[in-house]
């Protein structure tokens, strides 16, 4: 028997020796999840903001107990906006090494996340000097991400890289294509499967699609950024010019302000479908200033609606201005919470009405609107038909405010809600931004209520709703339509309203 006991043991040892002896599978022949699928995974998130990309004097400290709290909430990824060129970090000068106690830092944050079976994406933020000066600074932009993508490279794919957030300034559209371009090719030499996302220059908002050259890589999905409308979203936010005035302003969750954000997404819906590139929502939020029903409203709206559309996305932010957590308090805002995890889409709000102006150009006739050339470099003409006005742009000038389609005289309250209707096409353009706007008819030309609208071939109407924060009796409704090509415009059915809450 003891015999027999040895032999098993001897036999044991031997089978368990060679297993433990065999060689793990190769990572590259680990299995990576396509854009499409790993968007799907993705699903809820939200942003880990005012961490590291804050500069010291405005930074919340990183609490891994955090990345649990996200986890059992029901979220599934969670995004980390990191200020990598700041000086105590890396280097300013060649080979712009970053430093090692940070990296270190990061990576035991991504740890933590995939502990939680969370994805997370690494995003560069706030690179300010690469905005200022991007011959400059390219070299050392790319040379980032080269030590980035190099830590990571053996890690699964529910870690993301995002490029660059809210390319601007000097890093203009046509720049922004190159760079992006260049530094996909640095991230694939060492993460050849990887989901990066890549957003749009002009702030990384939906406006800026009309420039992005979207990279001829089935790894990327495309991430756009979202706070319209401005003036409820970032009411008394400190760092908005004008701000304060804006206090006060509601998010009523109308059909018509729901159909604002489905006319801002118009273009990206459709890209989505006709190039199968999925869509992450990478920031939205509204400022704690505003109410919290109109936040709730908001967000609310928001998360479902970016849901229906197949969109994945993450919340800005989880414990600062805009968060659903007080760490302080150690208490969760949970009616943003459920807004954004489980409450069901409602149905809108129906207010009433009452017509304040209507648009006449039958006849030919202006009905008091006029055609504005405001700088040397533009140049248009408009045409009244079938009671329609067409405006032509030959020359389209560099800003949006060169060429103007006005009508003065417009009385608005202050405290009053309106709603400006119009219908718009453009039978030259796929993708044409323009400007609508109640304005100020004199110096400094204060803007009431704006907005930005996409208009294609399709004749499509539009709405902007906007609390008024002063009275003016002599007001105006402004379209901006320069700076973006040479292209015609076809405006009807103009209405101004009152909004009886």
């Amino acid at each position: 028997m003891k015999k027999r006991s040895l032999l098993l043991l001897a036999i044991y040892f031997f089978l368990f020796q060679q297993c433990s002896n065999q060689p793990e599978e190769p990572k590259e022949k680990k299995t990576w999840r396509s854009a499409s699928e790993i968007n799907t995974r993705l699903g809820k998130g939200i942003n880990i903001g005012n961490t590291y990309e804050a500069m010291p004097s405005w930074q919340s400290p990183f609490d891994p107990a955090d990345l649990k709290r996200i986890a059992d909430l029901g979220f599934t990824h969670v995004r980390l906006p990191i200020r990598w060129e700041r000086d105590d970090r890396s280097m300013s000068a060649a080979p712009y090494t970053i430093e090692h106690s940070f990296m270190s830092t990061i990576q035991s944050v991504v740890d933590e996340a995939l502990r939680q079976k969370l994805h997370i994406i690494l995003n560069m933020h706030h690179h300010d000097a690469l905005m200022v000066n991007p011959a400059g600074e390219k070299a050392r932009f790319l040379s980032q991400w080269e030590q980035i993508a190099g830590l990571f490279k053996e890690y699964p794919d529910s870690l993301l890289f995002e490029i660059l957030n809210e390319p601007h300034d000097k890093l203009t559209p046509t720049l922004w294509n190159n760079y992006l371009e260049e530094a996909l090719q640095v991230i694939r030499k060492t993460n050849p499967k990887r989901c990066v996302l890549v957003g749009t220059a002009e702030w990384g908002g939906v406006g800026g699609l009309r420039s992005l050259v979207i990279p001829d890589d089935p790894q990327v999905i495309l991430t756009i950024h979202y706070y319209n409308p401005f003036q409820f979203t970032h009411q008394g936010a400190g760092w908005s010019e004008g701000s304060d005035a804006w206090l006060g302003t509601q998010w009523r969750d109308t059909e018509f302000e729901r159909q604002a954000v489905e006319e801002d997404f118009k273009t990206i819906v459709r890209l989505a479908v006709e190039k199968h590139i999925p869509v992450h929502v990478g920031e939205f939020g509204a400022y704690s200033r505003a109410d919290i029903q109109s936040r709730v409203r908001w967000t609310r709206f928001l998360a479902r609606w970016f849901e229906q559309q197949g969109f994945s996305w993450a919340y800005w932010e989880w414990n600062s201005g805009f968060g659903i957590y007080d760490p302080q308090k150690g208490r969760y805002q949970t009616q943003l919470v459920d807004a954004l995890i489980s409450d069901p889409m409602p149905e809108p709000y129906i207010p009433e009405y009452m017509n304040l102006y209507s648009s006449d150009f039958t006849n030919g006739q202006s009905d008091g609107w006029f055609l504005s050339n405001n700088d040397a470099s533009a140049r248009s003409s408009m045409a009244i038909a079938n009671n329609k006005v067409t405006v032509t742009v030959t020359q389209p000038g560099a800003l949006g405010w060169h060429i103007q389609f006005i009508k003065p005289g417009i009385g608005i309250e202050k405290g009053k809600t309106y709603r400006l209707y119009f219908s718009a096409s453009s039978p030259d353009s796929d993708y044409r931004s323009s400007e609508v706007a109640i304005t100020r008819n004199s110096d400094p030309w204060t803007a009431y209520g704006n907005r930005s609208v996409v208009i294609d071939k399709s004749r499509s109407s539009y709405n902007l709703l906007f609390t008024s924060v002063q009275s003016d009796p002599q007001a105006r409704i402004v379209f901006s339509l320069g700076n973006a090509g040479n292209t015609r415009v076809v405006l009807s059915d103009i209405h101004l309203m009152e909004v009886k809450f």
